[in-house]
């Protein structure tokens, strides 16, 4: 498997459908909300099945031979 790739959340938390989507893994929230009710998607290495489950910064996400790992978002100058 290749290194995961960074995705940088815009906020505290991103839900799991949103992300695949957002990624570019799945080409629609619907297709994405189907990968997840399969089982295909892993969070931190475990099979998850909440759709809309809320990943922050530190998790990574395992779809087939694709890995994100979540970074939070630059901190904002005063």
């Amino acid at each position: 498997m290749k290194a995961p790739t960074d995705f940088v959340l815009r906020g505290d938390s991103i839900t799991l459908d949103a992300l695949l989507k957002a990624a570019g893994l799945a080409e629609s929230g619907g297709r994405a909300k189907a990968m997840v009710a399969a089982g295909l998607v892993r969070v931190d290495g475990q099979v998850e099945l909440r759709k809309a489950c809320r990943l922050r910064a530190g998790q990574v996400v395992s779809l087939g031979g694709a890995q994100l790992r979540l970074l939070a978002p630059p901190a904002q100058k005063p």
